[in-house]
């Protein structure tokens, strides 16, 4: 992390990233264990999960791990998880005819808040996913008043992926790191993706790095 680790405490952190199945959970699970080994109270957020069954398998696997790490983060899954839609497709479409209310979210988001140090908020597939007609994830980002983690892919076409979702968060003019998560052509990333991304940022950080103390 760029910032001395103080300067996110009693801050949230929305993690996003450049589609679905790009490891955002995973990302989740590194940053609230960062947080903890340095000291903050950590707190998680999904404001909604689709293609849930029975539980939301993302939101239930870090609820648990966010009680280990601060016993005092004493919510239920659907404190952690306000939204649940059965059809594994983007929440528009998936609520039918639910209407997603962004006010609750944002109590949802302050009430958790106030249990933690850090928040850590996990969006749904990429930052243009659709919520409401006019309400998408990136949306989100600045309605909760927070910083953006971008998780982008290894894979083939990740340039054009990482950059189309730079562009949107600047445009928008929202504060952002991002992390490469190495899980996809991840043996061809240092030929094929890694020499341009290096000369076009300079400095790559890669979420397997994180360091957790």
């Amino acid at each position: 992390m760029n910032k001395e680790i103080n300067y996110y405490k009693n801050k949230s952190i929305f993690i996003s990233a450049t589609n679905t199945d790009v490891g955002k959970t995973y990302a989740c699970e590194k940053f609230l264990r960062y947080f903890a080994s340095k000291g903050l109270k950590v707190g998680y957020f999904k404001p909604c999960e689709t293609g849930v069954i029975d539980l939301p398998i993302d939101g239930s696997k870090m609820l648990k791990l966010t009680k280990e790490l601060n016993p005092n983060f004493n919510v239920s899954i659907n404190d952690v998880v306000p939204y649940q839609f059965k059809l594994p497709a983007a929440p528009y479409v998936a609520k039918e005819e639910t209407t997603i209310s962004l006010s609750y979210l944002k109590q949802k988001k302050e009430y958790l808040s106030s249990l933690c140090d850090i928040l850590i908020i996990e969006g749904a597939g990429g930052l243009m996913v659709p919520l409401e007609e006019d309400l998408f994830i990136i949306d989100l980002i600045k309605e909760f008043n927070s910083e953006a983690i971008l998780i982008t892919p290894s894979k083939l076409g990740c340039i054009n992926d990482t950059l189309l979702s730079i562009e949107a968060l600047k445009n928008r003019d929202i504060n952002f790191e991002f992390f490469i998560n190495l899980y996809e052509d991840k043996d061809s990333f240092e030929k094929v993706s890694k020499p341009f991304l290096e000369k076009y940022f300079k400095k790559l950080s890669f979420l397997d790095e994180l360091q957790i103390v």
